[in-house]
């Protein structure tokens, strides 16, 4: 299933891709990779299966590319999958993340990609009748973390209180 999703950045494109670059450095998009994907394997057990009770995972393993640069935009490739027990039982995502300008003073933050639903032709039914909305809600919580995080580092948090 293919997700795409986007939000905007009151930074320029330098701003962006700098603080992009951090984030893929640190740990920053790791953890709100996880802050994301466990809020959406929350709402994917409260829909889920009545065995997908205690037990399940609901931690991910997150790995990332290199930033990349190239005509007037930044980005990174992103995988995604649950990790532990009944780790199979949940969707793993492949994405681009990717910051572009917009003008002089605003650029956009990105993902596209796409996820294989768990369990086959069930799986494919249930992403039609209601995950793809969890999956999308989801992503659109990453993005929102990343753009805070994108356009209010750490740095200048702590310098402004």
């Amino acid at each position: 299933m293919f997700i795409d999703d986007e939000v905007p950045l009151h930074v320029g494109l330098d701003a962006a891709r700098a603080g992009l670059a951090n984030l893929a450095a640190g740990d920053g998009l790791a953890s709100a990779s996880e802050d994301a994907y466990g809020e959406g394997v929350t709402e994917l057990i409260r829909v889920g299966p009545v065995a997908s009770g205690p037990g399940m995972s609901k931690s991910v393993r997150v790995r990332f590319q290199n930033l990349t640069e190239r005509n007037g935009s930044a980005g990174l490739a992103v995988r995604w999958e649950a990790a532990g027990p009944g780790g199979g039982l949940f969707p793993a995502l492949d994405a681009d993340i990717t910051v572009t300008a917009v003008d002089g003073g605003t650029a956009v933050l990105r993902l596209a990609g796409s996820y294989r639903p768990p369990l086959g032709t069930l799986g494919t039914a249930l992403d039609a009748a209601i995950l793809h909305r969890v999956a999308a809600a989801t992503i659109r919580r990453f993005l929102n973390d990343m753009a805070a995080a994108i356009t209010h580092p750490p740095a200048s948090r702590s310098a402004a209180h």
